[in-house]
């Protein structure tokens, strides 16, 4: 119990502590520690996640809620046998953060909400829109869009495979290397968006 304390109050980043990951619907309900094996690992892929991915998207557009970050292997593999969540192998350097991925790479991703969108997309606001602008911007490895809310999937990885897919409609595959729509600038999907910032 101390070490979990202390595991949740480690800050990976000016806005961001441990803690603010560890919560699971899933874990709490089936009771299921959701806890690192290696928190070393989780701590230093969570911070990257944090100081590059999502500090600078709070920074732009206030506050985002996180609604579900690190994800233990055995609240993944319980999840996956009851067809709630991938595979341990899929979410390895993903949401299992101190698991390395089959290439021995390393990552971390989180889905979050960004309110600042939220009040547009529930007037009618195409996801792709902030889709581009954090494509844009930012060094993401995955995104992955959702109905509820827009939520997204974000993932940093050592190595970014700079993809983007989503379950709202257009569904599929927005974009990924290779494709004619990868490179280049995407401004006109958003420009009434606020600028970059980092501070």
């Amino acid at each position: 119990m101390r070490g979990l304390e202390e595991l949740g109050r480690v800050r990976l980043s000016p806005n961001f502590y441990m803690r603010d990951f560890l919560y699971s619907e899933i874990a709490n309900f089936y009771t299921i520690p959701n806890i690192p094996e290696y928190p070393d690992l989780a701590i230093a892929t969570g911070t990257q996640l944090c100081e590059e991915l999502l500090e600078p998207l709070q920074a732009t557009f206030g506050r985002i809620a996180v609604r579900s970050g690190y994800r233990a292997a055995a609240v993944t593999e319980f999840g996956n046998k009851r067809g709630q969540s991938a595979s341990i192998e899929t979410n390895a350097a993903y949401h299992v953060w101190d698991l390395r991925d089959s290439e021995g790479c390393l990552g971390a991703a989180a889905c979050i909400v960004i309110p600042w969108f939220v009040d547009r997309y529930e007037q009618g606001a195409d996801w792709r829109e902030l889709a581009w602008w954090i494509h844009d911007h930012l060094s993401h490895s995955h995104l992955q869009f959702f109905p509820k809310l827009c939520a997204f999937n974000i993932q940093w990885h050592e190595r970014p495979a700079r993809r983007i897919d989503s379950f709202i409609a257009p569904k599929g595959c927005l974009t990924k290397p290779g494709m004619p729509n990868h490179e280049g600038s995407h401004s006109k999907w958003y420009r009434d968006f606020p600028t970059l910032s980092k501070t």
